[in-house]
């Protein structure tokens, strides 16, 4: 696989705060992390190789959730997610080993059909924000053993996107949350998180394994004023939340991601 240490733009401390910024306030918007739409910009203007940015991008997720899960102490406390933990634990016997399994699968492809893939999840997920969106909670879809296998399964599916994007897989694990178990969407946000963070560090770890984990050591300067940036997005998107119409916001933002899937399918 050909590797990459990133374009000049890689090196442009203010140009990387401001990236991680926007796109995280972005995100913030509808409640994600904007990892989704970090990637593409790790591929495209910054210019790293296809598994480099996923790898960079998984670093910065896992910062970003570390301190969104606090973050949203005040609004859903620790001791309301606690009490849900046969959900998190039943979403968890699938991420984790998606999440191992997606990442083992993206070191072994190569440049070209990892940006295939990349592209396709990225469109998958614009059609999650458009069709996902505006549920309710109310009553589980199933319950019993079907909804323990549903559970594993989502998770499972759920794991792999997000390890082989670098993102938390809120965009995925929320809908599944209030669809599944029934959630309201404020428990649903947190318990997405208590369910990303150690999927995401099991995908990380697997990453280290693989010789383009070098890139965290080549860039660190990059990933922490980056990572610096997303975190100062995510709040500033928290506090904006609601004075965009959903309905303007989502489109917009489904939009961004099919052009951001075109190019990075495009690219060589």
């Amino acid at each position: 696989m050909t590797k990459q240490t990133g374009a000049p733009l890689a090196r442009n401390k203010p140009a990387a705060f401001f990236g991680g910024t926007v796109i995280s306030t972005l995100g913030g918007l509808i409640g994600l992390g904007g990892a989704e739409f970090r990637l593409p910009l790790l591929i495209g203007p910054f210019g790293f190789a296809a598994l480099e940015a996923v790898i960079l991008n998984k670093a910065m997720s896992l910062v970003v959730v570390a301190f969104a899960l606090p973050f949203r102490a005040g609004t859903v406390p620790f001791d309301q997610v606690a009490a849900h933990w046969p959900v998190i634990v039943n979403l968890l016997a699938g991420s984790l080993a998606g999440a191992w399994l997606g990442a083992g699968w993206a070191t072994r492809l190569s440049s070209a059909a990892l940006y295939k893939v990349i592209a396709v999840m990225l469109l998958a997920i614009a059609g999650v924000l458009l069709l996902g969106h505006g549920l309710t909670g109310g009553e589980a879809l199933v319950a019993g053993p079907a909804q323990v296998l549903a559970g594993v399964l989502a998770g499972l599916l759920i794991g792999v996107v997000a390890s082989v994007l670098g993102v938390a897989g809120g965009e995925l694990l929320i809908p599944t949350l209030i669809l599944l178990f029934g959630a309201d969407i404020k428990l649903a946000g947190s318990l997405s998180l208590a369910v990303s963070l150690p999927t995401m560090i099991v995908g990380f770890t697997r990453y280290s394994r693989d010789q383009s984990f070098t890139v965290i050591g080549r860039n660190r300067t990059f990933l922490v004023v980056m990572a610096a940036g997303s975190i100062f997005g995510a709040w500033i998107g928290g506090q904006l939340l609601g004075i965009i119409p959903n309905a303007v916001l989502l489109p917009g933002l489904a939009l961004i991601l099919v052009l951001s899937a075109i190019k990075v399918w495009r690219h060589q």
